[in-house]
C-alpha cells in the first residue's frame, strides 16, 4: 500500500513562473526575516534561499517605502516575489505597481469589500494571482461569535467567505491557506476545505516555534495532509534562519517520496564503538552540499567493519575510525585512506558521481 494518498487535482494559478496546482510539482517556500526596507540584506537573504533550492519568497510589507524597494529588490532575484499585506489595500495597490509577483492577504482585516474590490481591480491588470492567507489570529469576530472562537470549521468558514468575495469581482486566481500553531487544528481545517473547493491550497503550521518544535510540528502538519494528497505549495516556519525552513520542506517532501532534490544523508546515530567525531562530518557535508540540487544517496558512519554493510543503499558513502577511513559504493569498499580526509573524498567523488550522471 503507497504511502501517499493519490493527489487531489487542484485548479492552476501562477505565481511569476512558478505554476501552483494541478499537479504541478509541490513548490517550496519561505519569507525573508530582514526588513524589506533594507534593500541589500534581503536581497543577499534571498540569493542564500535561492541557492537552498527556494522557489518562491514573500517579503513583509509594513509600510508604502517596503512596498516600493520592492520594486529594487525584483532586479536582483531570480525567484518570484510574493507581498505579505496586512491591514491597509493601499499597501497592496503599491506592491503590485513596484513588480510583486503575487500578493498574501487576508480579506478580512484589510477593509470594506470596497478596498478588497480595488485591490483586485489591480490584481487582474497585472495579471497576479491572490493567496487568501487564514491565520487562526485573524479570523472576523462575527465568524468567532458564530463558531464561539477559533475553530476549524469557523477558519473554513473565513476563506469561503474571502474566496467568495473574490469571485464576485469576476477573480479566480486564487490559493488559500488555513494556518493554526496548533497541528490538530491546521490538519481539521485543511481537510474540511479540502474536501469543499478545488483551490490550490498553500500548507503550512504557522509559528511553528524553535528548530526541534517547529521541525515536529510542521513534519507533522505538513506531512500528513502531503500524505494524504492535500496541498500544492509548502512554508515551513520556523524562529530559525529561512534557509532552514526551505531544507525541512524538502526534506518532508523526500521522505514522502514526492520530490527529490538534492542529496539524502543517511548517518547512523553513533554507539559506544565510534571514535570519530560523526556529528561534525555530517554537519560539513551537509553544509558543503546545500547547493547541490541532485538527487543522491549518501550515507556517513561511524565503523569501517560494519558501516558500508549497513549502508549498502547508499549511492555512496564514508566510514571511519581508528585513524582509518574507507569510500564504498552500495557497501562495497572501494578506497582506504586516513580518516582526516573524509570529507574531502566524499565531496570528490559526490562531484565524479554527477559528472557521470549529467554524461
Amino acid at each position: 500500500m503507497p504511502f501517499v494518498c493519490s493527489r487531489k487535482k487542484t485548479r492552476q494559478i501562477r505565481v511569476g513562473d512558478v505554476l501552483v496546482g494541478d499537479m504541478a510539482p509541490i513548490s517550496v517556500q519561505s519569507m525573508t526575516t530582514t526588513p524589506t526596507t533594507d534593500i541589500d540584506a534581503t536581497v543577499s537573504q534571498i540569493k542564500r534561499l535561492e541557492t537552498a533550492g527556494c522557489e518562491i519568497v514573500r517579503v513583509a510589507v509594513p509600510d508604502h517605502q517596503a512596498a516600493e524597494a520592492i520594486r529594487t529588490i525584483k532586479n536582483d532575484i531570480l525567484i518570484p516575489l510574493i507581498a505579505d499585506i496586512h491591514f491597509d489595500h493601499r499597501l497592496a495597490i503599491a506592491a503590485i505597481l513596484a513588480g510583486a509577483d503575487a500578493l498574501r492577504i487576508n480579506p478580512g482585516n484589510i477593509g470594506s469589500a470596497k478596498n478588497v474590490k480595488a485591490v483586485v481591480d489591480c490584481a487582474k491588470e497585472a495579471g497576479i494571482s491572490i493567496r487568501i492567507g487564514v491565520n487562526s489570529g485573524s479570523l472576523e469576530k462575527n465568524v468567532l461569535k458564530k463558531y464561539n472562537g477559533v475553530t476549524a470549521e469557523a477558519m473554513v468558514e473565513s476563506a469561503l467567505i474571502n474566496v467568495n468575495l473574490l469571485n464576485s469581482f469576476d477573480f479566480n486566481q486564487i490559493k488559500v491557506s488555513l494556518k493554526a500553531s496548533d497541528v490538530s487544528r491546521t490538519v481539521e481545517a485543511y481537510r474540511l476545505l479540502s474536501a469543499k473547493t478545488d483551490l490550490p491550497l498553500h500548507v503550512g503550521v504557522t509559528e511553528a516555534g524553535s528548530l526541534y518544535t517547529g521541525i515536529v510540528k510542521s513534519a507533522l502538519g505538513i506531512g500528513t495532509l502531503l500524505a494524504e494528497g492535500i496541498g500544492d505549495t509548502i512554508r515551513v516556519s520556523l524562529t530559525r534562519d529561512p534557509v532552514d525552513e526551505v531544507r525541512v520542506g524538502y526534506e518532508i517532501l523526500k521522505a514522502l517520496g514526492l520530490r527529490q532534490r538534492g542529496p539524502e544523508i543517511i548517518a547512523c546515530p553513533t554507539c559506544g564503538r565510534c571514535n570519530i567525531e560523526l556529528f561534525k562530518i555530517v554537519e560539513r557535508v551537509e553544509k558543503a552540499l546545500l547547493s547541490f540540487a541532485s538527487p543522491i544517496k549518501i550515507a556517513i558512519m561511524g565503523c569501517v567493519v560494519n558501516g558500508p554493510g549497513e549502508a549498502r543503499e547508499a549511492d555512496i558513502g564514508i566510514a571511519g575510525g581508528d585513524g582509518s577511513g574507507v569510500l564504498f559504493r552500495k557497501g562495497k569498499v572501494v578506497k582506504k585512506f586516513p580518516q582526516e580526509k573524509l570529507v574531502e573524498i566524499l565531496l570528490v567523488e559526490v562531484k565524479k558521481f554527477e559528472k557521470k550522471r549529467k554524461e
